[in-house]
């Protein structure tokens, strides 16, 4: 049966409209985004499929075009449109913590970083760098691979800090495992990196880790 006539309660798009996309699980919302099924298979099996097919959501947003486009019912076309949407997404969530104080938008901080972090298949440690009024001028990719502290170094966090002529800045990084708990390493990186950034009056914000879920502060946590 196609899903047409399914009830109306039933159908993504209406309980979308009624109930809001946090009500639609992960097939339902891949399945508007897919908007056909296969012959035989309605929008909703086939995204069910593509789940499973990839191990989650997560890993299928990760995908590389290779990959995704070699799973049954997919293509370069919606490739192209499902990097679109992601992009759009960032730079929405961009324009709106340019203009806005960061410590009124912590969850607008989250999703910005889930954002750009969540489904990255590497580790990706990054910074918010911010004005005096703790307002995003911008964010910066500076390490990859694991993340420990051999691997990230202050100077050059303080060195793209003042390039940026930042008052201020976040720490960030996500944990491609989904378990987002800090590490004795994290804790330790983000110490050393406090302490070279007070040297030049800049002050260290916060320290979020990414996974699955919300991401987790370490300023939360008694860390900074």
């Amino acid at each position: 049966m196609s899903i047409k006539h399914w009830p109306e309660q039933d159908r993504p798009r209406e309980k979308l409209m009624s109930q809001g996309a946090e009500a639609l699980s992960d097939a339902e919302l891949l399945a508007i985004f897919l908007r056909v099924g296969m012959k035989g298979i309605s929008a909703v099996e086939l995204a069910r499929q593509a789940i499973e097919h990839f191990g989650g959501l997560r890993p299928l947003m990760s995908a590389s075009k290779e990959e995704f486009c070699a799973c049954s019912g997919f293509g370069e076309a919606k490739f192209a449109q499902l990097q679109a949407v992601q992009e759009m997404t960032k730079r929405h969530l961009n324009e709106q913590l340019t203009r806005e104080n960061v410590f009124t938008s912590a969850d607008l901080v989250k999703h910005y970083l889930k954002t750009h972090l969540q489904i990255a298949p590497r580790e990706v440690f990054a910074v918010l760098f911010l004005d005096s009024q703790h307002r995003l001028i911008n964010y910066k990719e500076l390490f990859y691979g694991t993340i420990d502290a051999a691997a990230v170094y202050p100077r050059e966090v303080v060195k793209a800090a003042l390039k940026a002529n930042a008052a201020a800045c976040i720490l960030a990084h996500n944990h491609p495992s989904g378990i987002a708990e800090p590490s004795q390493a994290d804790i330790l990186v983000t110490d050393k990196i406090k302490k070279a950034l007070d040297l030049v009056d800049i002050r260290l914000l916060d320290h979020f880790i990414v996974g699955d879920g919300s991401p987790i502060s370490l300023a939360e946590r008694g860390h900074i």
